[in-house]
């Protein structure tokens, strides 16, 4: 081979040295992205003027005021909240398990098949979790630091620690998931998805339903304390259920028109090119991964004098 030849091949698309530097640099952007939006982030704005108010109105009173009178109220209660709850800081990393879900189907009832079969492995993961910590947390109530009032150090709360320390093994998640969809670290699901298929879609819902282990979410914490009240460990499973599934309603309703409404023109732009759809994925998970690890671990800390890192004042 020529010197020129091997120029033209270095500088290939196909060459591993690009491929790599597209790699990195699309992982740094990704990164870049969920750093932006954790400085970038209003609590105050998605936790109240969106949860509180998305909440009153469904539920017709004052949904941080007004005490959960029964176990049907508070069945109610549960959904409504994790609705109200669907973009906090500490649910919004869901939207990054939209892409894996996508699959292709050349007539409409084949993309609903495609729309409810993922969406199903999804929830399944999601009420395994939820429903256990539930039943755990109604009967261990305020032992658990979640519903404690205590705080360590500069009057950092206890139930925020547990909060960072669940929300940075999520983000971390996320992160070898989108790096190992890019091959650039071991996909720890792989041998697994080979002999079970659907165990990505199960394990990316026990993460979704893992967001409640860490979420201080006021309107959660406060079913969390009636649940706890009650000591029943079936009504705790079955409120941090539906407090799940409220989670992801939104979710589903953009995954299905992103199914349905486009006539499969979206899952079959992402099939069109080779890599494509683990690229958009790879994404989706670092965007998502980097934002919660930032946020719960470098900015919920600095809060407390613990480090720094810039938020815009909103």
């Amino acid at each position: 081979m020529t010197l020129t030849e091997a120029a033209d091949s270095h500088r290939s698309p196909d060459s591993p040295a690009v491929a790599a530097r597209s790699r990195a640099r699309l992982v740094l952007l990704s990164v870049l992205a969920g750093a932006v939006a954790a400085s970038l982030w209003s609590f105050h704005f998605v936790d109240s003027v969106i949860g509180d108010n998305v909440a009153n109105t469904l539920l017709g009173y004052d949904a941080k005021g007004t005490a959960i009178t029964g176990v049907v109220a508070g069945a109610i209660f549960a959904f409504v909240s994790g609705l109200a709850g669907t973009f906090t800081a500490c649910n919004v990393a869901a939207f990054g398990a939209v892409i894996p879900l996508v699959r292709e189907g050349a007539s409409w009832r084949a993309r609903l098949r495609e729309t409810l079969r993922p969406l199903s492995r999804l929830a399944l993961g999601m009420i395994v979790v939820s429903g256990v910590y539930g039943a755990v947390g109604a009967l261990l109530g305020e032992r658990l630091p979640q519903l404690s009032q205590a705080t360590v150090g500069d009057g950092l709360p206890v139930r925020l620690l547990q909060a960072s320390v669940v929300f940075g093994l999520v983000g971390l998640a996320f992160i070898w998931l989108g790096l190992a969809s890019l091959k650039i670290v071991p996909d720890p699901l792989a041998g697994l998805e080979r002999r079970y298929p659907n165990v990505r879609l199960v394990v990316l819902g026990a993460l979704v339903g893992g967001f409640l282990i860490g979420r201080p979410f006021p309107l959660f914490h406060k079913l969390f304390e009636y649940a706890a009240e009650i000591h029943n460990p079936l009504y705790g499973a079955a409120v941090f259920i539906l407090q799940s599934l409220g989670n992801i309603v939104v979710m589903a309703v953009l995954f299905a028109v992103l199914m349905l409404a486009a006539r499969g023109r979206f899952p079959r732009w992402l099939a069109a090119s080779p890599g494509r759809l683990a690229t958009v994925g790879a994404v989706a998970f670092l965007v998502a991964g980097s934002f919660t690890l930032i946020y719960w671990d470098i900015r919920l800390p600095s809060m407390f004098g613990y480090g720094w890192y810039p938020v815009v004042p909103w």
